[in-house]
């Protein structure tokens, strides 16, 4: 894979994508932040794929991109953060098509092609107007420049952005590929456990990036917990709008797209571990040596999301022992007669490496240290 990376690139890095956001007062405090963004490909036929959340009690976007990828066709999305739209019922998917609709008729589109994705607050009315009115004044200022802008919209406990891009070389010639994410707190698998959207240039059939999104999600959001709860909300939404003129369809070319999305997913599945609510270390579990990958799975997911690994590790306190008793309460049939833990902990970082020897099959899964600052954060997140 021949990729270089783009200093400061993001969604709106790849040719023909544009983006804007401004500040609405979605939520009820005042911070100012941006909390409306609006990002929009200005090639009329661009590929859509998303995943979303398994998590049964959905919000109303998602219900709503449901029903708007089966044509596997969008232009883009409006986004915002501070309120979930989630436990809103039909007042919620009511106001989530009103935001579609208003988006499409001020960009000159047909219905079914703008996405609608909230974070924040659940259980609250969803602030239709006060959206409308951002849309409004966003459309007329989309531009490359305000990718950057969207990418802040969508924090919410976020206390870092995180965004990444980056140029692929194919045989045909280079793709780029631009990302932004927001994740924080409800973070556990299954699915993305975030609101995430790509963005490429490339020419790709809309299964294909459902298959890619699928597969690089399985080592990265997969792989992922702050706190144990599934969102409402997550999303993963990509978007091919084909504006570089390279299609993505030689196997080697295929294999490379794969690879580099499994790069970017995995790149910020770690960003949004080390920056869950109120972590100050960013936790890596290595599970090694273990016959499936199964079982590798379940032990590396089950000590990344252990309240007792994760206090312990808040005062700097991992010992082995509890390791290794936790990764035994994992389904697994692991022999544990030969297992071995080492343990790292470092001012940002701890990595615990788990190697049962009995096996060739590994994998990583990524959490954070549980601190008072999580309780503080959570308690008073209606505020």
């Amino acid at each position: 894979m021949d990729c270089q990376i783009i200093e400061n690139g993001g969604v709106t890095s790849p040719a023909g994508f544009i983006a804007g956001a401004v500040y609405a007062g979605v939520k009820s405090h005042k911070s100012y932040k941006p909390d409306v963004a609006v990002l929009f490909s200005e090639e009329p036929d661009t590929a859509c794929a998303a995943l979303f959340t398994t998590n049964r009690f959905c919000a109303a976007p998602v219900i709503l991109g449901r029903e708007i990828i089966k044509n596997q066709r969008a232009r883009g999305a409006v986004i915002n953060s501070g309120n979930a739209n989630a436990g809103t019922g039909q007042e919620g998917l009511k106001a989530a098509r009103e935001v579609e609709a208003y988006a499409e008729d001020l960009l000159g589109l047909k219905p079914g092609e703008m996405l609608v994705s909230s974070t924040g607050v659940i259980g609250e009315a969803f602030p239709t107007e006060k959206v409308k009115d951002a849309v409004r004044r966003i459309v007329p200022v989309l531009s490359k420049d305000g990718g950057t802008a969207a990418a802040w919209a969508i924090m919410t406990t976020d206390r870092i952005r995180k965004e990444y891009a980056c140029t692929l070389k194919l045989k045909d010639g280079p793709v780029t590929v631009g990302c932004m994410a927001k994740g924080s707190g409800m973070i556990h698998p299954n699915m993305a456990t975030t609101l995430c959207f790509l963005t490429t240039d490339a020419v790709m059939e809309a299964e294909l990036m459902h298959g890619m999104l699928a597969k690089a999600c399985e080592d990265s959001f997969h792989m992922l917990t702050v706190d144990g709860d599934t969102s409402t909300n997550d999303s993963l939404i990509m978007l091919a709008n084909g504006a570089s003129g390279v299609a993505v369809t030689d196997p080697e070319d295929v294999k490379d797209f794969e690879a580099l999305l499994a790069m970017i997913l995995g790149d910020m599945a770690r960003r949004i571990a080390a920056d869950g609510e109120g972590a100050k270390r960013l936790l890596t579990v290595e599970a090694a040596g273990l016959k499936t990958r199964q079982e590798a799975r379940r032990i590396a997911m089950a000590v990344a999301g252990s309240s007792l690994v994760k206090a312990a590790l808040g005062h700097g306190r991992l010992y082995e022992a509890l390791i290794l008793s936790t990764a035994g309460g994992a389904e697994s049939r692991a022999d544990f007669s030969k297992a071995k833990c080492r343990i790292e902990i470092g001012a940002e970082e701890a990595v615990i490496r788990l190697d049962f020897q009995d096996g060739a099959e590994s994998t990583v899964a990524y959490g954070c240290d549980l601190t008072e600052e999580y309780v503080h954060l959570n308690g008073d997140y209606r505020s």
